[in-house]
């Protein structure tokens, strides 16, 4: 069977993912930092350690599956978090984390299968984004630029792909029920800058309407599996109802109209 080494798998979508591989038969290798939040992962998978912001670090993971597994055929780009809040209450160093991990992290794990991939003539990358990849919310400069970019790399990195016989895919997940909101995002706020006081608050109102609605994260590793698995060179992949909406909602309004219908959604 195939092999899929899959990044950020402790918990949420790539905790997820992995499960749903495995039970399709894959040969699953599940990365994370800290290997001791592998408890739960179901046996047959390779629990790995792999810090996307470490080369070396990345490096030995791809190695270690090879070893493993004879090979990889798909490496899915999960690894990721959110810097949420106003630009001028972030710092430099958080700016670039962001970066280094969101964006930086999947460029550096493509670099890593890439002389796998161009050696068999096949491969895929998944990378995962969010309908943020697409559009903007209040206070996501830094998270949404992080996924703008990923998606621009995704879609520039389609012809190098296939210059070696590979793939690439997009997954852009929307309101998903993990924990997403606590460990894996962070929240920058300078109670001396109210000028943003009334985006602050309505983030904080509209975050606990999302929770309210979010969908598994299973539903996110059902469409991971469809991108990987459909033959097709489909390159942008919506997973969830929400999405689906968001993203539809958005192709119908110009820059000006989705301004000012995001705005009156939030209360601003």
């Amino acid at each position: 069977m195939p092999t899929i080494l899959i990044t950020g798998t402790s918990s949420g979508i790539g905790r997820a993912t992995a499960t749903h591989f495995v039970s399709k038969g894959w040969k699953v290798a599940a990365t994370m930092r800290n290997p001791s939040d592998a408890a739960g992962l179901v046996q047959n998978t390779l629990v790995l350690p792999l810090d996307v912001t470490a080369r070396d670090s990345i490096d030995k993971a791809v190695q270690d599956t090879v070893d493993a597994y004879g090979s990889i055929d798909v490496v899915v780009n999960n690894a990721g978090y959110a810097v949420i809040g106003a630009l001028e209450a972030v710092s430099a160093d958080q700016i670039e984390q962001q970066f280094a991990v969101n964006v930086f992290g999947a460029m550096a794990m493509t670099q890593a299968v890439l002389p796998q991939f161009r050696a068999q003539s096949a491969g895929m990358i998944v990378n995962i984004s969010s309908v943020v990849g697409r559009f903007t919310y209040p206070l996501g400069a830094i998270y949404d630029a992080s996924k703008f970019a990923l998606e621009g790399f995704s879609e520039a990195m389609r012809f190098e792909l296939e210059a070696v016989g590979a793939k690439i895919k997009v997954v852009e997940p929307g309101l998903i029920a993990s924990d997403f909101g606590t460990r894996s995002m962070q929240f920058v706020h300078d109670p001396h800058l109210s000028a943003y006081q009334p985006l602050v608050d309505a983030m904080g109102a509209m975050a606990r309407k999302f929770t309210e609605v979010a969908e598994p994260a299973d539903v996110v590793a059902e469409v991971i599996w469809q991108a990987v698995t459909d033959g097709s060179d489909t390159l942008r992949y919506p997973a969830g109802q929400a999405a689906l909406a968001a993203l539809a909602n958005r192709e119908k309004l110009d820059d000006l109209a989705f301004h000012a219908e995001t705005k009156e959604r939030f209360g601003l």
